[in-house]
């Protein structure tokens, strides 16, 4: 090896260590996407589902006030009986809907990455003859989520991802490889001249 390639070689070998660590970690950092919702909407209900989930496509974080899920009804009532519970990549609050319409669940869960999403998805209740109803309440039994999903916007798939600590060690690592880019260059440059 010349005594010109040595300096590009280790420059190299620290780039491709650097990317090798840096790499693989930065997905882990991504946000969970919701892959199922019950109801899912595709149909009328006309049963009491007793129980009102959706599914993410990782571990949601289970803590005490991470996640948080509303039932409202097409009166305004809020239809919710408890707080919101998390069981793996599962959040679910149970329900005993009311008066037939147009039902809207609004959410917020906290990803595995710490980062919290929220959204909505609605349904359809048209309670089939003798289907016991409930009167609903004035609020939420649980923290409150209304507004959660508007002030974010929803996506197609009822989720939506805030931007925070995840987004941004996306663009701190693409940073440090670039400042390292442009060291091996510069050291390149004048080792040359």
């Amino acid at each position: 090896m010349s005594r010109r390639s040595i300096p590009l070689a280790v420059a190299g070998a620290a780039l491709a260590a650097l990317a090798a660590v840096a790499g693989p970690a930065l997905p882990a950092f991504a946000h969970n996407t919701v892959i199922a919702i019950s109801p899912d909407g595709e149909e009328t209900v006309t049963e009491q589902p007793g129980v009102v989930w959706l599914e993410t496509n990782d571990a949601l974080l289970d803590a005490e006030g991470a996640a948080a899920m509303d039932v409202v009804g097409p009166d305004g009532r809020h239809y919710a009986t408890q707080c919101a519970t998390v069981d793996g990549a599962i959040a679910s609050v149970a329900a005993e809907l009311g008066e037939p319409g147009e039902y809207t669940v609004v959410w917020r869960v906290v990803s595995a990455d710490g980062h919290p999403i929220s959204g909505e998805f609605g349904f359809d209740w048209e309670p089939a003859d003798g289907e016991p109803v409930g009167s609903g309440a004035d609020e939420s039994p649980c923290a409150d989520v209304a507004g959660t999903a508007e002030a974010g916007g929803t996506d197609e798939g009822g989720d939506t991802a805030s931007s925070g600590a995840a987004q941004d060690l996306v663009w701190i690592g693409a940073g440090v490889l670039a400042v390292a880019a442009a060291a091996l260059v510069a050291f390149l440059v004048g080792w040359r001249t």
